[in-house]
């Protein structure tokens, strides 16, 4: 594992090389194994793209579009104490399974995260104090001026958390006389498909929101060899082939293999990984033609890790990668190579 760490904003880059199973049961992927190990560690995404080339794309398309690969979520306006009454309670979490994250800024605003039955409450100082709860302090990296917050983690779906228990009341207390604003909630059901009338969400009247797939073809991109590369053990190599992938999901001209920009305003040269590359004038560099699938909404897990899967199957010998954005301003990046080994980026 190499560490890419940056001076200037104090941020850092993990980089590891993983080799996965000849053989993965959909339904159960080896957790404990990298990358499925960093996806599920990320349960609440924003951001999913998917690189491919466009020869790729051409055979797969069919398997990439449809009911397969929409998503559809809520927003919603509730207080923390709508989540722990009546059947929103019994039905999504001690029975079913649901994800939501509020509104708000991590480590800035007071955050909520549900998932897996699990509440998480991230909280400044003062209201912390006023809650009543135990919970831990968070670390600030010794940063200065950087004022004291702190995480409680309930499991709600422990048989001790019961309307009349003494530890589950004294949730109920906090978030009725201290918690008690109402936020705007992102919301999904993984056992979406019953009458919705029956929901109970739809007492809170949820806007509906459709995350479809939107489809960028990019013309003539300077591309690297990806498909089994040498992967040494250099920060240069890592750094160079991170931020290639970076520039694709952004559609930047600069890794255009015509790109004329002025040496004056940009000397970004797309990285060819040969020590003797320049043959007769001639550099490594391939000019294809990529396509960007892109996701953008409340992602859930489950969806990523069936288009990780899908995309593996599909793409053998060649390559893929896949980004993904997670609130709280963490990311990570896969990229398949066409053989068991796959480079794993995680910014966490």
């Amino acid at each position: 594992m190499l560490g890419i760490t940056s001076t200037e904003k104090k941020s850092k880059c993990l980089f590891t090389t993983c080799t996965i199973p000849l053989s993965i049961d959909e339904k159960q992927p080896p957790a404990k194994k990298k990358p499925f190990s960093t996806i599920l560690a990320h349960p609440f995404s924003h951001t999913v793209d998917l690189i491919l080339s466009e020869e790729m794309y051409d055979l797969i398309h069919t398997h990439l579009n449809g009911d397969n690969v929409t998503l559809q979520y809520s927003r919603v306006f509730m207080s923390l104490s709508d989540i722990l009454l009546g059947d929103f309670f019994n039905q999504y979490i001690k029975e079913g399974n649901v994800l939501m994250v509020s509104e708000g800024h991590p480590g800035v605003d007071n955050t909520f995260t549900l998932s897996n039955g699990i509440l998480r409450l991230e909280l400044d100082r003062a209201t912390y104090e006023r809650c009543g709860l135990v919970g831990t302090p968070i670390e600030s990296g010794a940063r200065k001026h950087t004022k004291s917050r702190y995480v409680i983690e309930l499991n709600l779906r422990l048989p001790s958390m019961l309307h009349g228990k003494k530890g589950f009341e004294r949730i109920v207390w906090a978030c009725k006389n201290v918690l008690n604003h109402s936020l705007t909630w992102l919301f999904y059901d993984f056992d979406k498909g019953k009458d919705e009338k029956e929901c109970p969400i739809m007492k809170h009247h949820p806007f509906e929101r459709t995350v479809k797939v939107d489809c960028l073809r990019m013309k003539g991109i300077a591309t690297p060899p990806l498909t089994n590369p040498h992967v040494p053990e250099d920060e240069v190599y890592v750094e160079q082939l991170y931020e290639w992938l970076g520039l694709v999901s952004l559609d930047s001209p600069r890794i255009c293999i015509n790109d004329g920009i002025d040496p004056y305003l940009s000397r970004y040269q797309v990285p060819d990984f040969q020590d003797d590359h320049e043959v007769d004038g001639r550099t490594n560099l391939m000019s294809k033609d990529l396509v960007r699938l892109r996701w953008h909404g409340l992602i859930p897990t489950d969806f990523i890790l069936s288009l990780l899967l899908l995309t593996m199957q599909s793409v053998d010998e060649e390559w893929m990668a896949l980004n993904v954005s997670c609130f709280g301003s963490k990311s990570y990046t896969i990229l398949g190579t066409g053989s068991q080994e796959m480079m794993l980026w995680e910014c966490p």
